[in-house]
């Protein structure tokens, strides 16, 4: 257990600036040529302006775990007779303005690909996840070994040096652009021969995707005189070529110094390079796969999940009383990775925000996200507690809480269980996203939540309960005079028949709680829900032994309601609400607390004691009915006139 000091260790924010234009796109674009599996399955191959052509084009591209089939026509936008944004050098090829139509098609207009970031595109063309390294910051001491890893997976990877907003796209000293994205094509160990040694030198091959004379001068560029220690065999092998095409080679070592940012958008199961071969046959115009024996591949699971305000937008640690209620997701690091000796598994957790750039003309921003990961000791644990987050520090967490799209972060456990909780910033943000965890094993995740269920029977409804309350607090059973002084009031309320109905009931309500609450008094369908809750007979109405019951129970829920109500505001927010349930013996899952929330509590999110018993009447209604109906199989059935009766009556 980490001190406490350690667990309030503050979360810090980073603002990123995305590359200007859409450079961003073209460099993903070009990174996809050099993958033709990947490519075909974003471009469709059989596809031509001559056979069956029809005027519009089809493309696929991935979108928070699912790959959407998006159609556009052929008609492209120009200046003058001459393409407006993208285009091949080939004035005859158009696939490269119409993946762009396609995919501005995909986020909403051709405003909205405006700035951005290239490990967005390459994600959206693969189904990968993409890790980002600021060698700003720090260069890894393994960052060779991830690049041939990566690159040994067919993994996507880009580039850039970031610039002001007054720099964009200036050229440096040494041929490289500021403020551009470029693409990395190969990662190899090239072998050198000089008069006194030979050996092999780590080298990056890169593209420019202006496929221009814009390139690296320094030492390898194509005028180096370094090549001269590289044989001819050699060449052929790494199919060096010196043309002014916009690609180039450097160093590793020079990558490192030169370049300040590197996106690797590693394949999973998603992504059909990880498992298979493509090729096209140029006369059928037909794609085939093979099955792909000697390529690694990721393990890959997905959640989809939201941050409602009011519910479950806790915001991030350093906010200790909410955060605890973000959505938690348990993980399992199986076993260590392979070909290493330190007893590790690598997670890389990927938190992306959904839809927000397509609503940005709408004023939607990013939101600043991140995610936090906590070991479990018990892997069976519910919800994790305010108590735990105060007492328990992270063993990991998100490179830092950022304003892109997707946070990615690679992570060496030891094997285990975990938690994972994704999070915005602040608190109360509201929006939908999708979490991924990919290992090199495979692991097993879910979201951690309770089952919906009575922890006591309503037989025994006060006795578990006493314990959470002070002595003082009157939550006990009534006193014999007590109960003499009940049934007078019931009487003389009742009449002759002795049964109240529900305008009768919220009478005595009203006369009893008005003075210990600044509420309105009880609504008529809060009273309308008690009678129904004892109405055993469908009367209608309650006779005494049936109000007395009810009476017990408020006075429970009035305890449970006071001592959860910890600023003493004669109200409660969703937050609260969870625990009072807890106190009263039930508990809810995820999906159902949402569902309570959204109908009992206010505009502002907060919800008065009239509510609560509202919310714990039809609480209690339901599960009694649904435990009148259970079968021995634990699963209730209901006609359609029972399901309506059943709702409409509690």
């Amino acid at each position: 257990m980490a001190s406490d000091y350690a667990a309030r260790l503050p979360c810090h924010v980073t603002n990123h600036v995305t590359v200007s234009g859409d450079c961003w796109l073209l460099a993903a674009v070009s990174s996809l040529c050099g993958h033709k599996d990947l490519l075909y399955r974003v471009v469709p191959p059989n596809q031509s302006f001559q056979k069956d052509y029809c005027g519009a084009f089809v493309f696929n591209f991935w979108q928070y775990g699912e790959w959407v089939e998006i159609i556009v026509d052929d008609r492209l936008p120009t200046y003058y007779n001459k393409l407006v944004f993208m285009h091949s050098a080939d004035n005859t090829e158009f696939w490269t303005p119409l993946i762009e139509k396609a995919y501005a098609k995909l986020v909403g207009s051709y405003e909205a690909l405006k700035g951005g970031a290239t490990s967005e595109a390459m994600e959206d063309f693969t189904g990968g996840v993409t890790e980002v390294f600021d060698f700003r910051q720090n260069v890894p001491k393994n960052l060779w070994q991830i690049m041939q890893r990566a690159f040994d997976r067919d993994s996507l990877m880009g580039c850039s040096i970031e610039a002001s907003p007054g720099e964009m796209e200036a050229e440096l000293a040494n041929g490289l652009i500021i403020g551009h994205a470029y693409s990395i094509t190969s990662v190899k160990m090239i072998e050198i021969s000089t008069n006194n040694k030979t050996g092999k030198i780590p080298m990056v091959r890169i593209r420019n995707p202006w496929g221009n004379e814009c390139e690296w001068k320094g030492a390898w560029s194509d005028k180096s005189q370094q090549w001269k220690f590289i044989t001819p065999e050699e060449r052929q092998r790494i199919g060096l070529t010196f043309t002014e095409d916009g690609e180039f080679w450097m160093s590793f070592q020079d990558f490192t110094k030169n370049y300040q940012k590197l996106e690797i958008c590693n394949l999973g199961p998603d992504s059909m390079s990880s498992n298979s071969i493509v090729s096209v046959d140029s006369n059928a115009g037909l794609l085939s796969q093979t099955p792909r024996t000697n390529k690694k591949k990721w393990e890959q699971t997905n959640h989809l999940g939201s941050w409602r305000k009011h519910v479950n937008a806790g915001g991030c640690r350093n906010f200790l009383d909410t955060f605890w209620t973000n959505p938690q997701y348990r993980v399992e690091v199986i076993d260590a990775d392979e070909e290493d000796d330190d007893n590790c598994g690598t997670l890389i957790v990927a938190l992306m925000q959904k839809g927000r750039r397509k609503l940005r003309k709408e004023g939607v921003t990013l939101l600043t996200i991140g995610y936090a990961i906590y070991r479990l000791k018990d892997p069976d644990c519910g919800p994790l507690d305010l108590n735990f987050f105060k007492y328990n520090a992270s063993v990991a967490k998100a490179p830092a809480f950022i304003n892109l799209r997707e946070v990615c972060g690679r992570h060496k456990l030891s094997p285990g269980h975990y938690c994972i909780v994704p999070s915005s910033f602040e608190p109360g943000e509201q929006a939908d996203f999708l979490l991924r965890i990919f290992s090199e094993k495979p692991n097993v995740s879910a979201e951690i939540d309770e089952a919906t269920a009575i922890t006591r029977k309503p037989a025994s409804s006060l006795s578990p309960v006493l314990s959470l309350f002070p002595q003082t607090m009157d939550i006990t059973p009534e006193r014999e005079e007590e109960t003499a002084s009940l049934r007078e009031a019931f009487r003389k309320l009742a009449g002759e028949d002795m049964e109240i109905d529900a305008y009768e009931l919220r009478e005595i309500l009203n006369a009893a709680f008005k003075k210990e609450f600044k509420f309105e008094g009880f609504m008529e369908d809060t009273c309308r829900g008690m009678v129904a809750m004892m109405d055993v007979d469908q009367s209608g109405k309650l006779g005494y032994e049936e109000f007395r019951q009810l009476w017990n129970d408020v006075k429970l829920w009035k305890a449970v309601f006071k001592k959860f109500d910890k600023d003493e505001s004669n109200t409660f927010n969703s937050y609260e609400l969870r625990q009072a349930l807890r106190a009263t013996g039930y508990t809810v899952s995820n999906a159902t607390f949402n569902t309570l929330v959204m109908r009992y509590s206010h505009q502002d999110g907060l919800m008065y004691f009239d509510d609560f018993l509202r919310c714990v009447i039809r609480m209690k209604t339901m599960f009694e009915t649904f435990e009148d109906m259970k079968s021995p199989t634990g699963k209730a059935e209901f006609s359609l006139d029972q399901f309506i009766q059943t709702t409409m009556y509690s």
